[in-house]
């Protein structure tokens, strides 16, 4: 089996976050949640959006806290996050009546404000928690590393027919693994990991331009025929070749983006993609991604340095392991990929 690198990160906050790197434009670093526009996950039922917008978060207190925390099935632990609007209510008599069955003194008590995701992930990470969510999808936060050093970040080929990976790794030391723990798991929908620090997470721009520039680019059955259509040149950016433009002003890029749609939507024979990108944090990296042998790209954005890898497979959710020395430091942090062929 191979193993390659996929670059290094830096984390100066000591505190390493690993979530989908498609949904950052919604991390909300130290401010709610519920601050958020909802539309930007792409839900626009208006029930929906009320029910995210209202969420509330919980935390468990009394005698038997961590006794009732952990019998959560998912983020086992004091805390519990994202309950939508409606369910609040039923929830929390569902969870106590539960407690109070299995003779445990706990009551979920809300908290004045949804917990921002920075405080999230600083819980999971020196609480040692099995992960937290950023809006129904999973994330992880891995605490108590070195500052002051990059950290390789490795993945492993799997064997035998599939020729995707294994395996991913942060590399923290050398020492022998004396134990390894699940840390939870990474819910990825955007077929992309960001590995980031989470103090440097505040300074992410998912979507809003930096240079005040975008990106038009369109490919498919008839791209050349939409290409005729509306005067598009083929463009050659790192790792692919498509029609379009490049570099233009923010509302001309947009405008070229919506005319584009209308074009496409008015014909259901014309199949094609369009992708309109604003030259944002995410941008710079997916370009280094695409440009990349092993579909993986690095950028500096908020005095760290934050690592984009594609999974290999698409969407899924992958289990997060930390080995740990017999001096409880970290080692390694490890990232399960591969799969095994469902026999029953």
């Amino acid at each position: 089996m191979d193993d390659v690198s996929l670059g290094e990160i830096t984390c100066p906050s000591g505190h390493l976050v690993i979530v989908d790197g498609g949904i950052l434009g919604m991390w909300s670093a130290d401010r709610s949640p519920s601050e958020l526009d909802p539309a930007g996950l792409g839900i626009t039922e208006p029930g929906l959006l009320a029910e995210v917008k209202g969420a509330v978060d919980y935390i468990v207190t009394g005698p038997d806290a961590d006794e009732a925390g952990r019998s959560f099935g998912r983020y086992p632990g004091r805390y519990r996050y994202d309950i939508p609007a409606t369910r609040t209510a039923e929830w929390v008599s569902t969870v106590e009546q539960k407690w109070r069955d299995n003779g445990w003194q706990a009551t979920a008590v809300a908290a004045p404000r949804q917990v921002p995701h920075r405080e999230r992930a600083r819980r999971c990470a020196e609480e040692r928690l099995a992960g937290f969510g950023v809006f129904g999808l999973s994330a992880v936060a891995v605490g108590d590393l070195p500052v002051d050093r990059p950290l390789a970040v490795r993945a492993t080929r799997a064997a035998g027919e599939w020729d995707g990976w294994s395996e991913m790794v942060v590399r923290v030391s050398d020492a022998p693994v004396a134990s390894s723990q699940p840390v939870g798991d990474i819910g990825i929908d955007a077929a992309r990991f960001a590995f980031a620090d989470a103090d440097a997470l505040s300074a992410w721009q998912h979507e809003d331009t930096l240079d005040g520039l975008a990106d038009v680019v369109f490919w498919g059955a008839v791209a050349d025929e939409a290409a005729a259509a509306f005067g598009a040149a083929k463009v050659r950016l790192p790792g692919e070749t498509h029609h379009g433009w490049t570099d233009l002003p923010l509302a001309e890029a947009l405008q070229r983006a919506v005319e584009l749609t209308a074009w496409k939507d008015a014909d259901p024979a014309r199949r094609f993609a369009i992708d309109f990108r604003p030259h944002s944090h995410h941008w710079q990296v997916m370009a280094h991604v695409r440009a990349s042998d092993v579909e993986a790209g690095a950028i500096t954005v908020g005095g760290a340095r934050i690592l984009f890898a594609m999974t290999g497979q698409g969407d899924g959710v992958f289990p997060v392991w930390v080995d740990r020395d017999a001096r409880d430091a970290v080692v390694a942090i490890r990232i399960e990929l591969g799969f095994e062929d469902d026999e029953d």
